[in-house]
């Protein structure tokens, strides 16, 4: 027995002191190494160490190998084969952890857990992920992603998502991301309008233009209506002139409906309203130039400085009659006018072009005829036809008036007596006929 005894080498010896395994058998080691591969090595108490590579563990979110597998931790693997080509024993870590894993699964969906993972493939329908050892399924339309975004640049990321279906039997488990966003922005929303406010200011992204105004979006909950009249104070201005979509702006609450829950903003950069001075820098009868800016059936509207304009009225372009300022005026045109109007509540001023020497057609028309040549003889007759209609001062008018009054009644009288005379010399005249004929 001795001598059998020293014939056994230390090889035999060995082997005698280690266990035997077999594949598919569940062990446990030590962990002795990691290598910049992320690969695990064991100690099973075999004459060959065990190696689990990266892709028989998964790793949860925020975990790395370090962090999960620390040098002398004691675990668990299933033995996938005996010699994996290079004299070590290939391990599953994930196998082994199956069983544990369904349990603590299952605990959490039934308890309605939000699940952190690492998205570890995409494909054309959805999102793979893990939990453990468990694999859950995305589909795109409940991942949140936006359709304008590739779902594979995603791959690697971690995501938040809820178990909304899960059968043990088929291993059908559904995961949904949005019903996790779709929570989370009812409950920011809920915040956002109890704690809004008018004159509340907010930073927001302009999201669409048109021509009455824009679009902005508020932290993601809300799109406010910004009016062109809210953006700037000139009239000529369009939405397009100032912003831009995709444009982050700062603006204010100017009005709110909660109940239906609309929102309408005002631009931080608009700026004090130009009518608080306009008592200062204008004042009836000042004459001012400005720019035409648009045309009415009515008159034409005028720019006199940013963002205040005046209206002309039709009756007020020229002395001529128009029957629309298009015969006279053109956007874009300058011209001279005089202020006739102020109110400053209402936000109105009157000019008038009219009221101008020299601005009407009519005006220079008659300028026109005031410098032509007259002939000489022509001339000279107006000359004379003006003497003669020469105006006489008041005072010899009511001089004159008094001497043919004075004129006027000694003719009379001359006229009565006259007549009395003649008188007498007719019946003096018959009295010598009827003599005469007597003898």
């Amino acid at each position: 027995m001795e001598k059998m005894n020293d014939n056994v080498t230390f090889e035999e010896l060995l082997n005698q002191t280690l266990k035997e395994i077999k594949v598919g058998q569940t062990v446990t080691g030590t962990v002795i190494e990691i290598t910049p591969k992320d690969e695990v090595f064991i100690d099973i108490g075999y004459k060959a160490d065990g190696i689990i590579p990266a892709n028989e563990y998964v790793l949860n979110a925020g975990e790395t190998v370090k962090s999960k597998f620390k040098i002398g931790d004691r675990i668990t693997a299933v033995v996938v084969r005996l010699n994996d080509g290079l004299g070590n024993v290939l391990l599953s870590y994930n196998k082994a952890r199956k069983e544990i894993d369904v349990k603590e699964f299952e605990s959490k969906v039934n308890n309605d857990t939000v699940f952190k993972s690492i998205i570890t493939d995409v494909n054309d329908k959805g999102l793979i992920v893990n939990f453990n050892t468990i694999r859950i399924f995305i589909p795109l339309s409940l991942s949140g992603i936006p359709r304008s975004e590739d779902p594979h640049t995603y791959k690697g990321k971690e995501i938040k998502y809820k178990v909304i279906e899960y059968n043990p039997e088929t291993n059908r488990i559904i995961g949904s991301a949005r019903a996790i966003l779709d929570a989370e922005k009812e409950a920011k929303s809920k915040e956002f309008w109890d704690s809004i406010e008018v004159g509340k200011q907010y930073t927001g992204t302009v999201t669409s233009l048109s021509e009455y105004g824009a679009f902005v979006d508020i932290e993601g909950i809300v799109q406010g209506l910004l009016h062109i009249s809210e953006m700037t104070w000139e009239r000529d201005k369009k939405p397009k002139d100032i912003l831009e979509v995709g444009q982050e702006i700062k603006v204010s609450v100017k009005e709110l409906d909660k109940e239906n829950k609309r929102i309408k903003l005002v631009y931080d950069k608009k700026g004090p309203d130009p009518w608080s001075k306009v008592a200062e820098k204008y004042n009836v009868a000042d004459v001012i130039t400005v720019k035409i800016t648009n045309l009415a059936p009515f008159g034409a509207f005028a720019k006199i400085d940013k963002g205040i304009e005046g209206l002309i009225h039709i009756s007020q372009i020229c002395e001529k009659r128009i029957t629309k300022p298009e015969e006279v005026l053109k956007i874009g045109q300058k011209v001279n006018a005089k202020i006739i109007s102020i109110d400053v509540d209402n936000k109105k001023i009157e000019l008038s072009i009219r009221e101008l020497e020299g601005t009407s057609d009519e005006l220079e028309a008659e300028k026109n005829e005031e410098t032509a040549v007259v002939p000489a003889e022509e001339k000279s007759i107006d000359v004379q036809e003006e003497k003669a209609i020469e105006p006489v001062p008041e005072a010899a008018m009511i001089e004159k008036t008094s001497e043919t009054a004075l004129v006027e009644t000694e003719a009379e009288e001359c006229k009565d007596e006259n007549v009395e005379e003649a008188k007498e010399v007719v019946e003096e005249e018959q009295n010598t006929e009827e003599t005469t004929t007597e003898e």
